[in-house]
């Protein structure tokens, strides 16, 4: 009985916290625009498009220098990207980085680290889909600590916010963003229990 009890519990509070994250998630776009940085970086997942052109926008605004685009597919060319991101000619040219190395978000947040650094920027605005945003941006201030970064979450035709529970497959997509997005929390906090974190 105690155990069905505690199951129940968990349940309960898993269930909550997926509302507050969908919640979370709903409220994050129309995103505002973000304050100037050194660079922009464009994490590709689902609806990639959507992403890159934000980025994009970002850049033509002033917003930044450049802009990363990190994790392309390595079948992918460079005019392939220009036609998807919209991106005037002189623009793309001269201040838009393709990052072919990283395959998830562990990857993209490990790519954005090294491009940064060899740019030397430590102030970026950071761009992806609103659902994938926060587990995102967990990557990437484990990565770089020190670096300020700007969430800049990008609606997709992927999954309505709004109405995600009323589909199937956007229910799918929350739940799994939800349920990876706990298992980093989790990760991050155990790092902070150990050794290195109480000096």
């Amino acid at each position: 009985m105690k155990t069905l009890a505690a199951l129940l519990l968990a349940a309960a509070i898993w269930a909550v916290g997926l509302v507050t994250f969908a919640d979370r998630v709903e409220r994050s776009t129309p995103a505002r625009l973000p304050t100037k940085a050194q660079g922009v970086v464009a994490l590709t997942g689902i609806g990639s498009n959507e992403r890159i052109g934000a980025g994009v926008v970002l850049l033509e605004r002033g917003l930044a220098k450049r802009m990363l685009v990190s994790g392309v597919n390595r079948e992918v060319s460079r005019e392939d990207i220009r036609k998807v991101s919209k991106a005037a000619r002189r623009i793309y040219d001269c201040c838009i980085d393709l990052g072919f190395t990283a395959a998830d978000t562990v990857g993209n947040a490990r790519e954005t680290a090294e491009w940064a650094r060899a740019m030397r920027y430590d102030n970026l605005i950071v761009v992806t889909a609103d659902y994938h945003m926060p587990r995102a941006m967990l990557e990437l201030r484990s990565t770089m600590p020190q670096a300020r970064l700007q969430a800049y979450p990008v609606a997709t035709s992927v999954l309505n916010a709004h109405r995600w529970w009323r589909s199937s497959k956007s229910a799918r997509l929350m739940i799994v963003e939800y349920s990876k997005y706990l298992a980093i929390l989790g990760r991050e906090t155990v790092r902070g229990l150990g050794p290195s974190a109480k000096g």
